[in-house]
């Protein structure tokens, strides 16, 4: 079961991925080609836990999940959602921001000493107690600003439609990916305390309940998209 839920988390962030790479064909929005990068940062965070857990923990494989998974991705879901609310200039300037921080990240992660003897080993043993201090401190730097991007962005939007009685499949799209964005934060948690196989799962029930709020109305507007709108 502990590999089979990663492998699944897998799948579904790179068929979601498929899907907003398509529309950023389609439109060219800067929103869909930053939720795109963060789903497959997503599969590549669950596709090495998955790795790990088949083939074992590898150096290399512990370093991707680590910098994919555990720093980055939250990140970009959140600065997808950053450039549906915020203007575009101050959107370009935390994403310039943002890319300066995730080569930093990387260049921190890969040149870190890493000592996987921490680790018990296995899916099991995935943490960042094999991290030097300083790297694990980046962390929650990133993951505090995608979550509160993520999250907060789909619940300030929701509340916004539902207070203008407005786009109510709008809405339920936002509470269902608010409701995604919670689960793998609060996940983490739970790998700190050894429990594995609930992060696993909460990690494929929020990829999968973010890919369903997104299919619910893959015309996902911010606020500022529908000022028009609302008081047409």
């Amino acid at each position: 079961m502990s590999s089979i839920l990663p492998l699944l988390s897998t799948v579904v962030s790179i068929v979601f991925a498929g899907a907003t790479f398509s529309q950023w064909l389609a439109r060219r929005k800067p929103h869909q080609i930053v939720w795109t990068l963060g789903l497959l940062m997503y599969g590549l965070g669950a596709g090495s836990e998955y790795v790990a857990g088949v083939w074992g923990l590898s150096d290399l494989v512990y370093r991707l999940w680590y910098l994919a998974g555990a720093i980055l991705v939250a990140a970009y879901l959140g600065m997808g959602t950053v450039y549906l609310l915020a203007p575009r200039k101050y959107a370009h300037v935390v994403m310039a921001v943002l890319i300066l921080g995730s080569i930093y990240a990387a260049y921190k992660v890969f040149g870190a000493s890493v000592n996987l003897q921490l680790l018990p080993g296995g899916t099991a043993g995935i943490s960042g107690v094999a991290m030097p201090s300083d790297v694990r401190l980046l962390t929650p730097l990133f993951n505090v600003f995608g979550t509160v991007g993520l999250v907060g962005g789909a619940a300030y939007s929701a509340w916004v439609f539902w207070r203008k009685r407005i786009l109510p499949r709008r809405m339920a799209s936002c509470i269902l990916i608010a409701v995604g964005g919670i689960l793998p934060a609060s996940g983490g948690t739970l790998m700190r305390f050894g429990v594995p196989e609930l992060f696993f799962l909460t990690e494929f029930l929020g990829v999968s309940i973010i890919f369903v709020g997104f299919l619910v109305n893959t015309e996902i507007l911010a606020f500022r998209a529908t000022r028009g709108s609302a008081t047409a």
